[in-house]
């Protein structure tokens, strides 16, 4: 059983699980499956009439396609995780590639084959998991308001005849009993459909493409570690020679005759050099910040924000240490977007947020500047949103005309100690 049936398994344990959001998710899987199915019933009936004149044939495919793409859509009421799409991108333009590639594929067929086992099985069966696990605890739920209707009887399920309003509230709290102890038995058999939908319409992302997100997450700590080691050898190695020369440079001015051409040309040395020691200061804060590895994500940031020219409200209370990987791009992306905050949105105030679920990092970037930022003209973060893929986070931008520019991060991640950082951030950055 895998992590995520793990987690699926627990949270249907819970004695709360009925109270929550999950049945609802579930009831709402399998009701709009019930519609989608109903559909493709239906679709499907003309589409098979449509193929004996040899026009349905390309029609139930792309059918097929369509609706595969759809119910990886519809599988995240029911699992987190998003499927992935098992298509390859066609290596030319065009229907006609497009088309070739769709009918080679393997995925193509198997959705086709779901589709067929939507539009004959499932659909019927969804029906009646929830006719029994909702509708039927529902129509007894509503007894008293169906004998207000009538005014004299109900018949309850077809079978129980109600005359009177203290059987009907009887009635009613068998019905809400019923639908409480039937949310585990729904939520099961929604865990179970769209596991047979992920089984079907995203193969093999447990094997190939979880080896190739593996194989990337190695490649990102293999280029972290080297970024690290660049680091602490310019810090000790570099910045140290350098600070040695502007000492030297000043021992040798205060030996020279003060009016002299010699100190005034030791005293522009000692002044370059110091210019050259503070951009290699800079240029290894740049690199790995000492306060992200000492300190973690929260007070990394914090420190970014510091230095930032617009005004910055943060919100990062308790950021537990995150996995190196994820705090340095975590702290680029927010850092990037508070660069473009201070060079390009015109803003007079910015606010940053972080916060981390035990699964899932959010950080959030919001300005209330001129709005209708585009991260193809060169924001910087079209890099930082690839290194975000690799660790399988996303990075969305929303920036109006007019603004607000809303900057959002989630990268799925678990913490890296139980503790939180040695220092936690709630503040206004220099108001």
């Amino acid at each position: 059983m895998e992590a995520r049936d793990v987690r699926q398994a627990l949270v249907l344990q819970r004695w709360r699980y009925p109270l929550g959001g999950w049945p609802w998710r579930s009831a709402g899987y399998l009701a709009s499956g019930v519609v989608v199915g109903a559909l493709a019933c239906a679709a499907l009936l003309v589409l098979l009439l449509a193929s004996l004149l040899l026009v349905g044939i390309p029609l139930l495919l792309l059918g097929g396609v369509a609706l595969g793409g759809a119910e990886r859509l519809r599988l995240r009421l029911v699992d987190r995780l998003p499927a992935a799409d098992p298509h390859r991108v066609p290596a030319a333009p065009g229907l006609g590639a497009w088309a070739r590639l769709r009918a080679g594929e393997r995925a193509t067929w198997r959705e086709l084959a779901y589709a067929l086992l939507l539009a004959t099985v499932l659909w019927p069966l969804d029906a009646v998991a929830l006719a029994l696990a909702v509708g039927a605890p529902g129509t007894l739920l509503a007894a008293p308001v169906l004998l207000a209707a009538d005014g004299h009887e109900t018949k309850l399920l077809k079978t129980v005849l109600v005359t009177t309003y203290p059987a009907a509230f009887a009635a009613a709290a068998v019905g809400a009993l019923a639908l409480l102890a039937l949310a585990w038995p729904l939520g099961l058999y929604a865990a179970g459909r769209g596991a047979l939908a992920r089984a079907l319409l995203a193969p093999g992302e447990r094997d190939g493409l979880g080896e190739v997100i593996a194989s990337r997450a190695r490649l990102v700590d293999a280029f972290e570690a080297e970024r690290r080691r660049i680091e602490r050898d310019l810090h000790d190695g570099a910045q140290h020679r350098l600070v040695a020369l502007t000492m030297t440079l000043g021992l040798a001015r205060l030996d020279a005759p003060p009016d002299g051409p010699l100190a005034v040309r030791l005293g522009q040395a000692q002044e370059e050099a110091g210019q050259v020691l503070a951009e290699l200061r800079e240029l290894i804060h740049g690199i790995h910040p000492q306060v992200l590895a000492d300190y973690g994500l929260g007070p990394a940031l914090a420190d970014a924000a510091d230095r930032t020219a617009v005004p910055v409200d943060t919100a990062l209370d308790g950021l537990p240490r995150l996995p190196a990987a994820v705090e340095s791009a975590a702290y680029f992306t927010g850092r990037e977007a508070l660069a473009n905050v201070d060079r390009h949105s015109g803003a007079s105030r910015a606010r940053l947020t972080g916060r981390h679920d035990g699964r899932v990092l959010v950080l959030t970037v919001e300005d209330d500047g001129r709005g209708g930022a585009d991260p193809a003209r060169g924001s910087g973060l079209t890099g930082l949103a690839d290194r975000l893929a690799v660790l399988d986070g996303t990075l969305a931008i929303t920036s109006p005309p007019g603004g607000p520019t809303v900057l959002r991060v989630e990268i799925p991640c678990r913490v890296r100690s139980a503790s939180s950082s040695p220092r936690t951030v709630s503040s206004s950055v220099r108001d």
